[in-house]
Parts: C-alpha cells; structure tokens; sequence
C-alpha cells in the first residue's frame, strides 16, 4: 500500500485493582518502522471496508481546538495525542463498558490525502513455540476486531468547509453506543447518513420507472442494473456516483436517470457509500417476524410467488428442495 506514515504515538488503558480505567500516557512518538507501518496500513485497510457513520466537528469541539493548535505548528503531535487520550478516558468512564486497550493516534498520507487516526485497540494472547521448543505466550494487538476508532480526513477538513463527511468512525455492535462516547469526545455531531442516502436512492429508481411508465420488464432490467453497479462498487469499497450510475442506466425514455434526479429535487450527494442491505432491496422482497423470514428475488412475483392482499398469504409455487426435505422429514 502506497502510504507514509508521518507520526504515530501509543497510549494505553488500563484498570487497577478497583477496576478503575487509568490512563498510562507514552512521553514520545515512536519512530516510523516497518511495524509502525504495517500496523497503520492494517488499520486504513480495515477501517475503509468496514461499515462507518460520518460526522462534523461542533463549533465548540475543545479536540478541534487542540487539533488546529497542532495544525498550525503551536503544539507538538506528541502533545495533541496526550490531550485528546485524556479526553477520551474522560469519556469512556462514563460508560460500563468501558476497555482495556491501546490508544492508537497516527498520522499518515495515502493517496494524496492526509489523514488523522485515532483507535483503542485489545490486546490478545496466542501460543507461541521458544528457542527451546516450549509453549509461551505472545501479546498482540487484535487490529481485526478494532470497533472503536476513528479517522479524519485532514485534507477534506482544511480545504472544504461545507462536507459534511471529514470524520468517519467505525459503528460499533449492537448495544453498544460507541458512536455516542466518540461524538462526545471529538465535540461531533452526524454528518452524512449512508443509510438514508442509500433509501433515497432506492426510491428514485423506484419513481423513475413508475413515472415513466415503464413495464415490469424493463423495470426489473432498471433496477438490476442499479444493483449490480453498486453492488460492483461495495466490494471494491468505492462509492456510488449518480452521474456514473445514470450512465450504466440504460433505458428506452429520453430523460437520463440524473436529470430526473435533479429536476424532482431528490436530496442526494454527488456520491456517497453503498450500503448493502440497502441495496439489495432493489432486487429482492424480503422481511421477518413473528418467527418468519422470508426472501425472493423480485423477478419471481406474480410468476412463482404470489401475494394476496385481502387475506394477507404468500402462495408459493415450487419451494426450494432443502426446504421440502426438512418439511417432508418434519412431517414423518
């Protein structure tokens, strides 16, 4: 990966005898080496593919005071990880879940771009063989199950005062409100919302064929095609662009995908994240509850699946052959 490494200090949280998170501050940077780098390449990789939610500093953010003293050569990068640990812990304390952990700040280049990151990664144990052919253990940072980091784009931040996209972090599991500490601690509030844009999406696509009055043929053909563009573009983690996906539209109406997007007013970015589930709502039906899941491709409607409103069944014709073994099993 085609990344420099400009500067990288670790911190670390951990609990005392009272189970109180103490915060045992690192008094230099560590010098850029092949494992400091590998390391922060490990990290962008992840954290690119990894589902985000974007964000914006407030004007109040005491971490964006810190960071623009940084910016403008008033304070060391040192100085600005140990502020910004500090207030971390002070967020993170507030909450049960609080972890163990090394806190990661670096700042590196990739791609033209500059970038901020700050993440608390586990330390986890795994086997080793010595010298002596014994069993021992090796400390390692657990990079693959980082949930809580952050990265900001401080190329973006500097040079563009309306995005609304400059911060992305990592959105943590179920349950648990790592968004909420994180926003606290960088003095944030949301930004983009991927999810909506995505549903915005799915419903001009939808309006589109209806208000052209396109048949359910060249309909399903529409919104294949929009799913298998973004679908394409999600595994090679790039964002969707109206302006390309009305180019791989292809349709027999005169008005282009994107002019009808901009003549109705649609509140879409130029480009944004694809989110998957999102998207494939564009070709599938699919729902669950009450202990029942179901899924089928849009296609089948009215051809194999057939749905009846008044008293609210699916008929299906021709299940799958798993499904029929285990129901003819259940059944003996």
């Amino acid at each position: 990966m085609n990344l420099e490494l400009k500067h990288i200090v670790l911190h670390q949280l951990k609990k005392d005898e009272n189970e109180e998170l103490q915060l045992h501050l690192r008094g230099d940077e560590l010098e850029p080496t092949l494992f400091t780098e590998l390391l922060v390449s490990q990290i962008h990789t992840l954290i690119t593919a990894k589902a985000k939610g974007f964000a914006t500093f407030k004007d109040d953010s005491a971490f964006k005071d810190h960071l623009l003293e940084y910016r403008n050569n008033q304070i060391q990068f040192s100085i600005l990880s140990k502020h910004s640990a500090e207030m971390l812990q002070g967020e993170l304390i507030k909450y049960p879940f609080a972890e163990e952990g090394t806190i990661v700040f670096a700042e590196y280049s990739h791609l033209a771009t500059e970038y901020l990151f700050i993440g608390l990664i586990n330390t986890s144990e795994s086997l080793k063989v010595t010298e002596n052919l014994d069993l021992g253990s090796s400390a390692y940072l657990d990079v693959q199950k980082m949930d809580i980091a952050v990265i900001l784009n401080l190329t973006t931040f500097e040079t563009d005062k309306n995005s609304n996209r400059y911060l992305s972090y990592i959105q943590g599991r179920v349950g648990r409100k790592v968004s909420d500490f994180f926003m606290d601690f960088l003095g944030a509030e949301s930004g983009l919302n991927t999810k909506q844009q995505n549903a915005v999406l799915i419903q001009a696509v939808n309006d589109f064929c209806n208000q052209n009055n396109m048949d359910a043929e060249e309909t399903l053909s529409i919104k294949k095609q929009a799913f298998e563009h973004c679908n394409d573009l999600k595994k090679d983690a790039e964002e969707v662009s109206i302006a390309l996906l009305s180019d791989e539209i292809s349709t027999t109406v005169d008005t282009s995908f994107l002019n009808f997007v901009q003549d109705e007013g649609y509140e879409l970015e130029n480009s944004f994240p694809v989110d998957g589930p999102s998207i494939q709502t564009l070709t599938k039906y699919k729902g669950s509850g009450g202990g029942v899941s179901i899924a089928f491709d849009s296609v089948l409607l009215n051809e194999r699946i057939f749905y009846d409103e008044e008293t609210q069944t699916l008929k299906i014709v021709g299940i799958p052959p798993n499904l029929k073994h285990a129901l003819e099993k259940a059944k003996k």
